[in-house]
């Protein structure tokens, strides 16, 4: 794992700010390469091929820059470049000759997370791409006579801060509150986005015009026809590709890994799956002080089973000396709060290894939340929605009260509307907030999605697979990691099963109102019966406690005169400070903490 950055006019950035920037995602090495008006920059994680692996890796007239790994590289060296005499056991390699040879054709056949930039010294292009979910960024400022890319938003601002200091994008400010995160892969500035999932770029160094396509749709998948198997063939279907994805993220590492452990099916399964081909990890798990969301047994259990060496880790928070540094890792304004339990369980690990695998994908390709039980029988639920209207509000966010609470709010709601209310569930119905482009943008996508004759369980795994996994949860454990120096794989995110999930029977992904049925079925085999009838949390924290409490002065001190004025009226939040809004304590601990994580990011940028 590594940290890019490339420029086209280096001159007007700052190099050295760059490289600083750049550090924690490579402690092991850093270097730059120049060729006329453009620089490359590489800083390394060094986990294979330790002594030659070494970047920016020249071929010829093409020279790389790669931030991720290629996990089945040495099965393309054998079946696709067995005449090429290599020079290094580096996937860079691999990778480069991959793309010598077939262009922006190789997707088809990489199976990795990437991040990667290609110099063409002879066309004097530049070739960008990251993977098919968007688990490893690329961001990108243009300019007038400026190009410049990063791994890190962070990267971008510093860098620019003395020279061309980067100007905030009001309506994409407004866009991030209504919708909980930055979709399309806009970011709070002007002039910088990300390169989005399954996409790469062409970028002429003397002409400085950007040309982008998409190499991968995961809408392809889901128009094809479901696969006419049995619920014992799917199964074995499954464990097939998730057993070889897991075999190939532990074996394409020259130093030990590791796996977090949340007490959850996904990452017990990897868990599992990795002890019974003889790989004995190092296992992970965060448990909170009076929370009621631990799960910390049911990891235990696994870890036990397996005899993994297990390592809890206990967080005895200091959230007012903590908060600003781990949210301003981010570079935007960020109000997922599972960011907090995504940095601690990363620093602890960083102590014992430098890569892990973790869940991340399962929910949203085999229907793991809760809200994918209401989408496969909407029709139902309908037909009973003014019942669900006498129910009254709850503050336990996993009861079923609270479930019912919201799932009759969305049968009032369509498009995007209703989208919100099943997700991330932030100002709605609480603070108006004004449309955006790009809210109608996203709008009019969730419009064609749901015209489509896609079934509803299928609508709403794609929109999340599109939206929040990307702008959101593969965001978000990329930077926790990295704050760490901490490589973080995630086998459900392979090609195999990207290609596979979305064609199976939504019967054997939603069972009645068993969630992810499949991986449960599949974990039979594996996990102990208690995890298996365990309800689906993740890394659930608990945010009212904490906005009550550890983080009462922080928040109360932010919102006095904070940014976020510019875009909510103050009586409004006033409302909700003193408790006023007919709201759970629960949605009142979000919607504050959505508003804090805005106003510490606008204070670390002045």
């Amino acid at each position: 794992m590594c940290g890019i950055a490339g420029v086209i006019n280096y001159k007007k950035v700052d190099i050295s700010t760059i490289k600083k920037n750049l550090a924690h995602r490579g402690p092991d090495a850093n270097s730059l390469f120049l060729f006329e008006n453009t620089l490359f920059a590489h800083t390394r994680l060094s986990i294979i091929d330790l002594h030659s692996g070494h970047q920016p890796l020249h071929i010829g007239d093409y020279v790389i820059i790669l931030n991720g790994e290629i996990y089945n590289h040495i099965e393309l060296r054998n079946k696709y470049l067995s005449h090429i005499k290599f020079k290094t056991k580096s996937d860079t390699e691999t990778l480069l000759h991959m793309y010598i040879s077939f262009k922006e054709k190789l997707f088809k056949y990489l199976d990795g997370m990437y991040a990667f930039a290609i110099l063409n010294k002879k066309t004097k292009d530049i070739f960008l791409a990251v993977d098919k979910s968007g688990k490893k960024p690329i961001y990108i400022y243009q300019e007038k006579d400026v190009f410049f890319f990063a791994s890190e938003l962070n990267v971008l601002k510093n860098a620019l801060k003395n020279k061309t200091p980067l100007k905030i994008d009001e309506e994409k400010i407004q866009t991030y509150l209504k919708i909980g995160y930055f979709p399309f892969g806009i970011t709070p500035y002007e002039n910088v986005s990300m390169l989005e999932a399954g996409h790469f770029s062409y970028i002429n160094i003397k002409e400085k015009k950007l040309k982008k396509e998409k190499y991968f749709c995961l809408q392809d998948i889901y128009k094809k026809d479901k696969l006419d198997i049995s619920l014992k063939e799917s199964i074995n279907l499954v464990e097939k590709n998730l057993s070889k994805s897991i075999k190939n993220r532990l074996i394409s590492s020259d130093i030990d890994i590791g796996a977090f452990l949340s007490g959850g099916i996904d990452s017990s399964l990897i868990v599992a799956i990795a002890s019974k081909m003889g790989f004995n990890l190092k296992t992970f798990t965060v448990r909170f002080k009076n929370s009621s969301f631990d799960e910390s047994y049911l990891a235990e259990m696994v870890a036990k089973k397996y005899n993994t060496n297990h390592n809890i880790i206990d967080i005895d928070l200091n959230l007012k000396q903590d908060i600003e540094t781990i949210l301003s890792n981010y570079g935007e304004p960020f109000m997922d709060s599972s960011a907090i339990p995504s940095f601690y369980v990363s620093k602890e690990a960083k102590k014992y290894l430098s890569v892990i695998l973790s869940g991340d994908g399962a929910d949203e390709l085999f229907a793991g939340y809760r809200r994918y039980v209401a989408t496969k029988h909407m029709d139902k639920f309908k037909k009973v929605s003014f019942l669900l209207k006498l129910i009254p509000l709850s503050n336990n966010k996993q009861s079923l009260l609270s479930y019912f609470n919201r799932l009759s709010i969305m049968l009032n709601k369509k498009d995007l509307d209703y989208y919100l209310s099943a997700t991330t569930d932030v100002f709605d119905d609480v603070i108006s907030l004004k449309k955006t482009i790009y809210t109608d943008k996203m709008d009019e996508l969730i419009k064609k999605i749901n015209n489509s004759n896609f079934s509803n369980l299928s609508k709403m795994l794609y929109l999340d697979f599109t939206f929040i996994l990307f702008n959101d949860l593969l965001k978000k454990m990329d930077i926790a990691s990295m704050a760490n120096s901490l490589e973080v794989r995630s086998p459900f995110l392979s090609s195999n099963l990207i290609n596979i999930a979305p064609r199976i029977k939504d019967d054997y992904k939603i069972n009645g109102t068993k969630t992810k049925f499949i991986l449960r079925e599949l974990g039979k085999k594996y996990l102990p019966k208690e995890l298996l009838n365990a309800p689906k949390r993740g890394f659930e924290v608990p945010l009212t406690s904490w906005v009550d409490n550890e983080l009462k002065d922080n928040i109360l001190d932010s919102l006095k005169n904070g940014y976020h004025l510019n875009y909510l009226e103050k009586k409004d939040v006033d409302k909700i400070i003193n408790n006023n809004a007919n709201i759970s304590k629960n949605k009142r601990a979000k919607v504050l903490w959505s508003i804090f994580s805005l106003n510490t990011w606008h204070n670390n940028i002045k």
